[in-house]
């Protein structure tokens, strides 16, 4: 609050919208979105917040379906008391909250269409992946899996990369988690937002984070490496979930489930 009125914002009341890996507030009646993280929650990571404030800088001027800066903040990351903290257009959620498939499959298809005029280079996500079976196969990091789960989902994890890897499909600049919980429904369509989890790899990799009724509908994307995809992705989840400093708000009782659609095996279903 005192940042946003530092910068000539009208601020007396901060409402959280999320409280996980990074803290989400709305600010008003100036209505911006703050997005707070400690100056060193992207430490040994490839993405800061500057970085991603210039990806979605670059996004923006290539037409990208992306939730931008508020243009009444200067269009960097501010430091105060610790903490980093982003300026973000407020956008009124429209009256359903239901995205269209097809507009959100488009929209992603745009999204993918202005990350590859980017010239930037990061991990591959199967750099990623190596970071998660390392997590699992860590009892320090992981200390309340049990020795079947943890076998559950060292497998995999493994088995899937390797099914994946094998298939050598193309690659490009992705968003790395353009699941519901990072997309905007608004009055000028689907916005995709939080460029944390950038990555190198294939489409299907960011498909497996959507609906299917989404993926079906994405243009010449190959089917069984989504569904592939989307299995990796739900192990991925499922080993956050057991983090011994995991804050996400669906808790261990997700971490529970996932683990149980694992044993279930293919076809797996979608995260949303």
């Amino acid at each position: 609050m005192s940042t946003a009125s530092a910068a000539g914002l009208a601020v007396d009341n901060a409402v959280v919208l999320n409280d996980s890996n990074r803290l989400v507030v709305r600010l008003t009646p100036c209505d911006i979105v703050a997005r707070v993280t400690p100056v060193t929650h992207h430490a040994g990571h490839h993405m800061s917040a500057e970085r991603e404030v210039e990806l979605v800088k670059w996004l923006a001027q290539t037409g990208s379906p992306v939730a931008t800066l508020d243009v009444r903040v200067e269009p960097r990351v501010f430091v105060r008391d610790g903490f980093k903290i982003s300026m973000w257009t407020y956008f009124e959620p429209m009256e359903s909250r239901l995205l269209p498939p097809v507009a959100y499959a488009q929209a992603l298809e745009r999204l993918h269409a202005g990350l590859r005029q980017i010239d930037v280079t990061p991990p591959h996500v199967m750099d990623r992946v190596d970071a998660v079976q390392r997590d699992v196969a860590s009892r320090d990091i992981t200390p309340d899996l049990a020795d079947a789960d943890r076998a559950v989902l060292a497998n995999a994890l493994r088995d899937l990369k390797k099914s994946i890897v094998s298939r050598r499909q193309p690659g490009q600049l992705l968003h790395g988690e353009p699941h519901l919980g990072n997309v905007l429904n608004t009055k000028n369509g689907p916005l995709f937002m939080d460029f944390e989890n950038t990555a190198y790899g294939p489409v299907e990799y960011d498909l497996g984070w959507v609906p299917t009724s989404v993926s079906d509908r994405y243009r010449d994307a190959d089917q069984n490496l989504v569904g592939e995809c989307r299995g990796l992705v739900l192990a991925m989840i499922a080993a956050y979930r057991w983090r011994r400093d995991d804050q996400h708000p669906s808790g261990r009782q997700s971490g529970v489930a996932l683990l149980s659609l694992l044993r279930d095996g293919p076809p797996w279903p979608a995260v949303a």
